[in-house]
């Protein structure tokens, strides 16, 4: 929940794309108590495109290694030049061919596993602030 009354002047719709259920589970409600919008959960790349088609979220918050033939990299680049939509990479794959490969989605943050749910909040709130400035 958020302290003293602060409500998410940050909000967008906001899409999940993990396929570890735990882990998405968490995310899922650590949005939700913040008062974010969700569009929904989704476990592989494909799941993830047909989602953002549908629900046209603001932010994804993407895993890198997904259920499925395509990864949260190839996702994230397909979301952003068909959709304009935008990613914050959540994932324990951080080295530099990963984040080369990563700049063709144009992502707006990195949010390195493990981490605290304290700093997720922080990254999607900054990053919704970085898409309205743009």
């Amino acid at each position: 929940m958020l302290g003293s009354g602060e409500r998410p002047a940050e909000s967008g719709r906001i899409l999940i794309v993990e396929d570890d259920y735990l882990v998405a589970t968490e995310i899922e409600a650590a949005l939700a108590d913040a008062g974010f919008d969700l569009a929904g959960v989704a476990a592989s790349a494909e799941e993830a495109l047909q989602l953002a088609a549908a629900q046209r979220p603001s932010l994804v918050v993407m895993d890198i290694r997904l259920a499925g033939d395509r990864d949260g990299i190839d996702a994230a680049i397909e979301l952003f030049r068909e959709h304009g939509i935008r990613c914050i990479f959540a994932t324990a794959h951080y080295d530099a061919d990963t984040r080369s490969r990563a700049v063709a989605a144009a992502p707006l943050g990195w949010l390195q596993k493990p981490y605290a749910v304290a700093t997720l909040l922080q990254m999607v709130r900054q990053a919704l602030r970085d898409l309205r400035r743009e």
